[in-house]
């Protein structure tokens, strides 16, 4: 219950439900989302730890601001990182992982168009970590599943509901085609591409230069 909680509580951090700046108690919460106050107040501990939140005594946890200069590093960070990871992993998958991988852009084709923000954001989280973690270097692929947990994407239900998310959900498919069809400057542009079109995510708009 503490890690479906916290796993909530996160993603509702990420899709910019949880305002940031804003005090939350864990009793409002815990009514909000139907469970016990113990694991709402054990998992904002715990994104305590990760950085989504800070503890504010006797009132609760308020919601961490991050700034454009915050989401503008963590974009050029994952485009110095993922950019040269998308052409080293063709010829690594194997098939198991390429089925796996597909399954997962499925997954995040099928949330953003019913507009299931939870599993729209654990499944892209899943294939850019998974996809990553084929070059076997754990300290890269903890790197970037740090990075995109650190975003925030501001207006993202809004995005789901005009059906502006599955833009940015499709790419992922046309991605693993790429680096299956050993192509890597066409998957290193179109990782970059969506990278930039994520940015604009972040920011609740279409993506500017980053």
């Amino acid at each position: 219950m503490r890690e479906k909680v916290t796993r909530a509580l996160e993603a509702a951090v990420i899709a910019g439900e949880l305002t940031p700046g804003t005090i939350y108690s864990a009793p409002a919460l815990a009514e909000s989302f139907g469970v016990s106050a113990t694991p709402v107040r054990e998992a904002m501990l715990d994104l305590v730890g990760e950085g989504f939140v800070e503890p504010v005594r006797n009132r609760g946890f308020r919601v961490l601001e991050v700034s454009d200069a915050d989401l503008d590093e963590i974009s050029e960070v994952r485009l110095l990182l993922e950019i040269p990871a998308v052409s080293r992993v063709i010829g690594k998958l194997t098939s198991d992982r390429i089925a796996h991988l597909q399954t997962l852009a499925q997954a995040i084709e099928d949330a953003a168009a019913a507009g299931d923000l939870l599993r729209y954001l654990d499944s892209d989280r899943r294939f850019h970590v998974d996809l990553v973690s084929s070059l076997g270097n754990s300290r890269l692929t903890e790197l970037v599943d740090r990075l995109r947990r650190q975003a925030r994407l501001f207006g993202l239900r809004e995005l789901a509901s005009q059906g502006d998310l599955l833009t940015s959900a499709r790419e992922h498919t046309s991605l693993l085609k790429l680096i299956c069809d050993g192509d890597a400057a066409a998957a290193e542009d179109l990782m970059r591409a969506h990278i930039v079109h994520t940015r604009g995510l972040w920011a609740g708009h279409q993506s500017r230069s980053s």
